[in-house]
């Protein structure tokens, strides 16, 4: 599933919090032109992933590259160069709710000083009309809807023109019409401009949709490297599971463990 040369490259990436090791020697390609999608669920280190490849965290141990430049060694002005470079959608979008949306767009250019205010403003309404937002850009985010929002902030990071596109679990809240509509945004963005996605996501139809390469994540390590339509023919069980959106033995007797207590306890109460 390779493509030349990857854009990004994880080396025996390690990382833990508080004793807790999340990332456990891992290692990854990423190649140009694809979207890579990583599964898992909920706090096994998909997010702390992204973050290292943007530089919002340093490994313990191990590498990150971005083409060939070593971003877990750079010091924080290298960083902002590669940074402008990507964009990253963080899960709860990040607006600033005292901006409007044109100045929530605009702020990355203003931040690295790129362009005049007229330039800013054409810039602002290129990238809303690829998100469908036209006209948008006076209303402050209290006045849009979560999925409005989630789109507002994919604008704001791809108004720079990077070349990877980060998305920290881009459908999460949104019904499944507002969730669809930004998957195809993210089809619809690695098509227009060409760019290169990693999404983490635990929304295995979101997942299925973009993908063109899919790796599950699972107590630190990948169990799972292939396509959407390779998945069923994984045999690991606590893939299959995953995927199948199904309970497990060890998490139903869990379940049943803790109703049993919390039955218990309300009895003495």
């Amino acid at each position: 599933m390779s493509h030349g040369q990857p854009i990004v490259r994880l080396h025996r990436l390690t990382k833990a919090f508080n004793g807790l090791t999340v990332l456990d020697g891992i290692s990854l390609d990423v190649f140009a032109g694809q979207t890579t999608v990583i599964i898992g669920p909920s706090g096994c280190g998909k997010s702390v992933l992204l973050k290292h490849i943007v530089g919002l965290l340093r490994p313990d141990s191990g590498k990150v590259f971005f083409h060939d430049a070593e971003v877990s060694a750079m010091a924080e002005r290298k960083l902002a160069e590669v940074r402008r470079r990507m964009g990253f959608l963080f899960q709860g979008g990040a607006l600033f709710d005292s901006m409007t949306v044109r100045e929530n767009i605009t702020f990355p250019m203003e931040e690295h000083g790129l362009g005049d205010r007229s330039s800013r403003r054409a810039k602002c309404r290129e990238v809303l009309s690829l998100v469908g937002l036209e006209g948008y850009e006076k209303r402050l985010p209290e006045e849009l809807s979560g999925g409005q929002k989630k789109r507002v902030a994919l604008a704001r990071a791809i108004v720079l023109r990077p070349e990877l596109i980060l998305y920290d679990e881009p459908t999460t809240g949104l019904d499944p019409v507002r969730a669809d509509l930004i998957n195809e945004l993210i089809i619809k963005l690695q098509s227009v401009l060409g760019t290169t996605a990693v999404v983490v996501t635990h929304d295995m139809s979101s997942a299925r949709k973009v993908a063109d390469r899919i790796l599950m994540l699972h107590e630190g390590r990948f169990l799972a490297d292939t396509t959407a339509d390779g998945l069923a023919g994984i045999d690991n069980e606590v893939v299959r599971r995953f995927v199948e959106g199904r309970a497990g033995k060890d998490e139903l007797e869990q379940l049943h463990r803790e109703a049993v207590g919390g039955s218990a306890r309300e009895t003495l109460q």
